[in-house]
């Protein structure tokens, strides 16, 4: 199943939990944090200006982002979960 974001919005594969702590103790499922670090697989066409034109979105298939902690919406996809935000809702690229 192939997705195609719609306007300003971005699918991601959201980056695995970290399962073991700096010092190198193991975590409980329950006790990892989501992360808030993903790769884009996919953008839109962009948000429309008041003149009827694309503004460019600000981020390109395979740039590594930090986005909200709870903005998007999980889907499976293929077997596997992503998620699906707005443009707005990602506060950087990572270089």
């Amino acid at each position: 199943m192939n997705l195609k974001p719609l306007g300003d919005r971005v699918i991601l594969r959201q980056d695995e939990a970290e399962v073991t702590t700096a010092s190198g103790l193991y975590l409980a499922s329950g006790a990892q944090e989501k992360p808030q670090t993903g790769t884009v697989l996919a953008v839109g066409e962009g948000r429309m200006d008041k003149d009827g034109k694309f503004l460019p979105m600000p981020v390109k298939v395979g740039d590594k982002v930090i986005y909200s902690k709870y903005g998007g919406t999980e889907v499976a996809m293929g077997g596997e979960n992503v998620l699906i935000l707005r443009a707005d809702d990602i506060y950087a690229v990572v270089e």
